[in-house]
């Protein structure tokens, strides 16, 4: 067993690990469930690397009990998931598909029973196709489908599940799925892309107050956010990257907890928003989840170029095989910096994700040795635990992710998990970094 050294962080600390429906359940067309802008993005040529889908995944829908079982042996003190709202609302909108529901309360009830309190997200990407086909996340009307969507699950989960979280990066699903096309559903209209950001948070407000409705007692977000790192000192490049902090941070951090939008921005929301939607989307959240990978190191785009503002690499960093640079310390930077931005009005946070993609295989002996993870999370913690001790509330840290799974565009190209899953077989093999974050659990002391 590797030693763990561990860590500075407060009694009662909270370790998960997170997943997502579409990335890991595979059964797309069983018992019910209808498409999602993911199914049919992933099923257009060119669109995703080796023209991989969620089809099959890692059958997390067939292997529950076995995936279970592995999160009781990493000793998990939380697991975030996702539930897919095809699998709900096979066409988004109407009555429940009671199987989709069976499914995911066998999944709540099956974690409580190892002593694992799930924390469960209703939308992580997975639209279903009926609704994008009527406009998407374009269209207003979609906000409330989706609150009738939170109600559904909420009358059937809400006294089991310990945390829920409306809607997972919602400047990534507006930026990757509707301004840049990266993503699906494939769109690619630049600013004009706006509205799908104000709908979102309308979203995460009203489900909020479904969700309380049926008896929920613990809500929060998990918004992706980095620290802008501008490219030089220029003036350009200092506005261009204080801009962009407005878009990717501020622009979602700000309307849930001070209830209204960066200024800089507020002009280019005006026609998307109507009176009461700022109340709306500033509903009391018990938690704030943060979602971190990397910093942004942004420079003053072209005059002609389409966008304001250039992403540059940032160089001098070990990066990961996703080619994403490992910079621990810009999550210190990042959870100071919320705390000073937001101080009173933002409740205790937790990591809802952080982790990275080392493609590291069993070895002639089973054995995978992917010793570069288990100094991610080591440094990752380790920056946490100074965030903690300069007085920023932390209670949890949940890696992502559990296992290795569909990585969106990238297929089964990046492997980000702590059990190796072998897509031939969907056989699963803990890695190094499982009994290293497993021993680091165990040692961790409880809440007195």
């Amino acid at each position: 067993m590797i030693p763990v050294p561990h860590p500075l962080l407060p009694p009662g600390f909270r370790f998960g690990a997170s997943t997502a429906a579409y990335q890991i359940e595979g059964a797309a067309t069983e018992d019910g469930r209808g498409p999602s802008i993911w199914d049919t993005f992933s099923h257009e040529p060119g669109r995703v690397a080796d023209g991989a889908t969620g089809d099959v995944a890692c059958d997390h829908y067939h292997r529950l009990d076995e995936d279970l079982d592995l999160m009781q042996q990493l000793g998990l003190g939380g697991y975030r998931f996702s539930i897919a709202w095809p699998r709900i609302q096979p066409t988004g909108s109407g009555p429940a598909n009671p199987k989709g529901l069976d499914f995911y309360e066998r999944l709540v009830d099956g974690l409580l029973a190892r002593d694992i309190q799930p924390m469960a997200t209703l939308y992580h990407w997975d639209l279903p196709q009926a609704l994008e086909d009527d406009g998407g996340w374009l269209r207003r009307d979609t906000a409330e489908r989706f609150a009738e969507y939170a109600a559904l699950v909420g009358e059937r989960l809400s006294d089991r599940v310990e945390h829920w979280i409306p809607v997972n990066e919602p400047n990534v699903v507006m930026m990757r799925g509707y301004a840049t096309g990266g993503h699906a559903p494939g769109r690619t209209l630049g600013f004009e892309a706006l509205p799908v950001a104000h709908h979102l948070l309308l979203a995460h407000g009203r489900a909020a107050i479904a969700l309380r409705a049926t008896g929920a007692s613990s809500i929060g977000c998990a918004n992706n956010h980095a620290p802008m790192w501008p490219a030089s000192e220029d003036e350009a490049d200092v506005g261009a990257s204080k801009l962009f902090d407005a878009l990717w941070n501020g622009m979602f951090a700000e309307p849930m907890l001070f209830g209204r939008y960066p200024q800089d921005i507020v002009p280019l929301l005006e026609p998307a928003v109507r009176a009461g939607d700022l109340a709306t989307i500033r509903q009391p959240l018990d938690f704030y989840g943060v979602n971190y990978y990397n910093p942004r190191r942004i420079a003053a785009a072209a005059e002609d170029a389409p966008m304001p503002f250039e992403v540059l690499d940032i160089v001098g960093y070990p990066t990961t095989d996703f080619g994403w640079p490992v910079v621990p310390d810009a999550l210190r930077e990042w959870l100071i910096t919320l705390r000073a931005r937001y101080r009173a009005a933002l409740p205790p946070i937790i990591i809802t994700e952080s982790g990275c993609s080392y493609a590291t295989a069993p070895d002639e002996a089973g054995v995978v040795d992917d010793r570069a993870r288990i100094d991610y999370l080591d440094a990752h913690l380790r920056a946490i635990a100074v965030a903690v001790r300069a007085g920023v509330d932390v209670r949890g840290y949940y890696t992502w992710s559990l296992m290795d799974n569909f990585e969106w565009a990238e297929g089964y190209r990046q492997r980000f998990g702590l059990v190796y899953v072998d897509y031939d077989t969907l056989e699963r093999t803990p890695k190094r970094s499982f009994d290293w974050y497993a021993e680091t659990i165990r040692q961790q002391p409880p809440d007195n």
